[in-house]
């Protein structure tokens, strides 16, 4: 008796406690701050698959954000056809990639992207591709994609999002520093 007690003293102690924060909740603050904001970036790689992006505008417009949620679309050249979606979860972040054809609907590759397995820092999140991910990217033939992580790297004066797997490093640099005219809404955007 005693014991069965003490186990729910323990639970109801638990669920008076102030619940922990989650694991994200340093790195998706500090983005969350950027929020109504836009800037512009370049590709810092120096592979030559990226010249087309290199010789493009790129501007990335943090324009949406709550409590779970933050939406930043990445304008390349005229091209609105990409938002990065950070969403909250249990045990850190997810980062998927919503591609929109001109007309609002969903590209084939669309919503890709993975989970964080590391906890987010305050600076740093990694995103290695999930089932799903790597399903599509078989489906549509590209396997050598089904190794990507992702990252999003965030200092006081830069964000730096970044693609790696054996071969292959992409990473956009966005300067905090100097904030740009907002862009127009992505793609398919309401």
């Amino acid at each position: 008796m005693r014991l069965s007690c003490l186990v729910l003293l323990s639970f109801v102690l638990a669920a008076c406690s102030p619940a922990a924060p989650p694991a994200d909740s340093s790195f998706f603050a500090s983005l969350s701050q950027l929020c109504g904001q836009a800037f512009e970036g370049r590709v810092v790689s120096d592979d030559p698959r990226d010249a087309d992006w290199a010789e493009q505008r790129l501007v990335m417009h943090v324009r949406e954000c709550s409590a779970g949620q933050i939406r930043i679309p990445l304008h390349v050249g005229e091209d609105r056809s990409r938002t990065w979606v950070i969403t909250r979860e249990a045990a850190g972040l997810q980062l998927k990639h919503d591609h929109r054809h001109e007309d609002g609907s969903e590209d084939v590759l669309s919503q890709y992207g993975g989970s964080t397995i590391v906890p987010p820092t305050e600076r740093r999140a990694e995103f290695p591709a999930d089932q799903f991910s790597r399903m599509l990217f078989d489906r549509e033939g590209i396997a050598v994609s089904m190794a990507n992580v992702w990252s999003m790297t965030l200092t006081e004066t830069s964000f730096t999002y970044g693609l790696d797997r054996p071969d292959r490093h992409f990473a956009a640099e966005f300067d905090l520093t100097n904030p740009v005219d907002a862009p127009p809404p992505p793609w398919g955007a309401e």
